[in-house]
């Protein structure tokens, strides 16, 4: 079926939107749009008295993480560390694994385990790396015309579905739409309808789109914390076994291209899993409660 088109008024409004800065969140470098396209803009780290001679890691990662705030926290201590510099691209994670597999970058920080194992399978990467999750959320508006609120996200999808409500997808390819496309399938696939629009645009777009006509969305836990207060919407569904958000570090295979900085991205691999940095990822909150859970953080022992 063709992709529905936003209207020319929705479009004119979220230009406008854009264009007073809304979406200025995340780290304090050249930021790129949100449109989780391959030619998003590289955005390099405003580390100072950097030198040709010092390393440059190359990393695509999801928009997710970016717009979260967390790498603000963690890239600048990478840097200092190795005194090198990060250049991020920030798309999505379909897009992330395509420059990974053309050897474009180093890393890629990414959340669609399916998509991971077939990359590493495919010879693409040649380590991986589990670092955190979260969980997706279903926002929708406070009157719930579905009621979907407190279910599971395979019932909540049917509901909406069979009411034939507004539903904006992101439809890029993105790690939040391969796990909307995975739940459509759970629940015996999707039949789009009139109201299920394809943004083709970031999280950050997304939920603009969504709040403006009033639609269910699914978004990941990190992007709606970070700016929840912008919209209408609200979380419906959440918490549930089936919306896991898992993320992992996949260093490219240096046989991609001689240009391949595998020894810094290992190191990089290194830093994300290391117990400072996970209880880093752990700590890391906005309005008091926490962002993401990381996975390498052994449990200690009560004393």
């Amino acid at each position: 079926m063709p992709r529905e088109r936003i209207s020319n008024s929705w479009m004119l409004h979220i230009v406008m939107l854009l264009s007073s800065g809304i979406l200025a969140v995340g780290c304090n470098r050249t930021q790129p749009t949100d449109s989780e396209s391959a030619s998003d803009t590289t955005t390099t780290s405003s580390t100072s008295g950097f030198s040709p001679k010092e390393s440059v890691l190359k990393v695509a990662s999801t928009t997710s993480i970016r717009d979260s705030g967390l790498l603000d926290v963690l890239l600048p201590e990478f840097e200092k560390a190795n005194n090198c510099r990060v250049d991020l691209i920030a798309v999505g994670t379909g897009a992330a694994l395509k420059l990974g597999q053309a050897g474009d970058v180093d890393a890629v920080l990414v959340h669609a385990r399916s998509a991971e194992d077939k990359f590493m399978d495919g010879g693409h990467g040649i380590r991986h790396e589990p670092i955190m999750h979260n969980f997706f959320i279903i926002a929708g508006p406070a009157a719930d015309p579905a009621q979907v609120k407190g279910r599971d996200a395979g019932s909540a999808l049917q509901k909406i579905g069979a009411g034939k409500h507004r539903f904006v997808s992101r439809g890029d390819d993105s790690g939040t739409h391969k796990r909307e496309q995975l739940l459509w399938q759970k629940i015996e696939g999707l039949a789009k309808w009139k109201d299920y629009i394809e943004s083709g645009q970031g999280m950050g777009p997304t939920l603009i789109i969504a709040d403006e006509m009033q639609a269910y969305v699914l978004t990941d836990e990190g992007t709606w914390m970070k700016q929840r207060d912008k919209f209408q919407l609200v979380p419906l569904v959440k918490g549930t076994d089936d919306l896991k958000n898992p993320y992992a570090v996949l260093v490219v295979n240096p046989e991609k291209s001689s240009a391949i900085n595998v020894d810094l991205a290992n190191k990089f691999s290194e830093f994300l899993i290391s117990k400072r940095v996970q209880k880093l990822i752990k700590n890391y909150e906005i309005n008091g409660q926490r962002l993401f859970h990381p996975d390498r953080l052994k449990q200690e022992t009560p004393e």
